[in-house]
């Protein structure tokens, strides 16, 4: 049940931020074992004076067209799921139009007790886990 943030700039249309969240949700099911079903997004939009990032650290990109992936999603994949998560992401992204590096993508992983999606509790305690 992963959550995905998508922080991208003010002028990137939303027909293009949504075939982003399509490309990430598929890429979280075909490499991460998601639960097609678990599709969460919200979509942040930044003005160019809003951010700070490094034009090169780790790669060249363009700090102006920076689109950062943050993922929250239950512990437990292994680092292979996880490398082929962000290749399988910023492959697809390329077909779409989205130059890879000018991507960022992190992963924060917690626990059931972390997650609560009504009134019934964490899902932790409403899947008796």
């Amino acid at each position: 049940m992963p959550f995905n943030k998508i922080h991208v700039p003010h002028s990137l249309p939303v027909e293009s931020c949504h075939a982003i969240n399509e490309v990430l949700h598929a890429s979280l099911v075909e490499t991460c074992g998601v639960n097609p079903d678990d599709h969460f997004c919200l979509i942040s939009r930044y003005s160019a004076g809003d951010t700070i990032f490094h034009p090169t650290f780790l790669g060249d990109r363009d700090p102006k067209s920076t689109i950062v992936i943050e993922i929250a999603l239950l512990a437990g994949r292994s680092n292979d799921q996880k490398e082929a998560l962000y290749s399988n992401v910023r492959n697809h992204l390329r077909k779409i139009g989205v130059d890879p590096n000018n991507l960022i993508i992190f992963l924060i992983e917690n626990k059931p007790i972390d997650w609560s999606f009504s009134s019934a509790g964490s899902v932790k305690s409403v899947l008796g886990l």
